[in-house]
């Protein structure tokens, strides 16, 4: 069974990625939105909770919630893939649960 995680805060405010990410099971998908988009710049003190589970789980960030917050032109995480209002769609239709973790 696929599951889609949601991440929607900072990982400098909360431990909401580091919980996701530690039961998170291998296949997982999980989208960073609203200040969860902070989790997939490269070059922070928290891009290691993603680069160490990137083998294992699909990342995603929502394009629209990078630009609103001014980091669209960034570097990113390598391997984190930006998507749209459409692409977030499809991952919910491509997954067969979703668990937002606040």
């Amino acid at each position: 069974m696929s599951m889609l995680h949601t991440v929607n805060k900072s990982p400098f405010e909360r431990n909401a990625l580091e919980s996701c990410l530690r039961l998170a099971q291998s296949g997982s998908a999980v989208l960073l939105m609203e200040d969860g988009v902070y989790a997939a710049l490269a070059g922070t003190d928290k891009s290691a909770l993603v680069e160490t589970r990137r083998g294992d789980l699909k990342f995603h960030v929502l394009a629209a919630d990078l630009d609103a917050r001014g980091l669209a032109e960034k570097p990113l995480i390598d391997g984190v893939e930006t998507v749209d209002y459409a692409g977030f769609v499809d991952l919910v239709a491509d997954n067969d649960a979703m668990q937002a973790w606040l």
